[in-house]
């Protein structure tokens, strides 16, 4: 099921590429590998990171939400005991995504701290 969602979000990217006139090579440019590389990503040799994606989204103009197709995904809850009925939006994010953002918050605290210490040495 996950394969099937990634395939969908890369076939999703490749379509909006195509209809932006883009090549692999204007890709790989704007994100600084080759295009080989970026080659790779869209045929799902190489996993597509979770910095790759809000990249490519910003390269083709596009909400990373409407890559994934989450702004449109409701839920309703039903509660038995009242039967009230709940709509939620629903954003389904994956633990390892969470992990990923967590680990890029860390290095950018970490990295302003840096800073903070050689600007007060100057």
């Amino acid at each position: 099921m996950e394969k099937e969602k990634t395939a969908d979000v890369i076939q999703k990217i490749t379509s909006l590429r195509s209809k932006k006139g883009y090549t692999y090579e204007n890709m790989a440019h704007e994100l600084d590998i080759t295009p080989a590389s970026y080659r790779k990503i869209e045929i799902g040799e190489t996993k597509l990171t979770v910095e790759r994606l809000f990249k490519i989204a910003e390269i083709l103009d596009e909400p990373v939400s409407n890559l994934l197709e989450i702004n449109g995904s409701v839920f309703n809850q039903t509660n038995n005991e009242s039967s009230t009925c709940y709509q939620q939006q629903i954003a389904h994010f994956y633990q390892e995504n969470k992990e990923v953002y967590e680990k890029l918050l860390k290095s950018k605290d970490e990295q302003i701290e840096l800073l903070k210490s050689v600007m007060g040495k100057l």
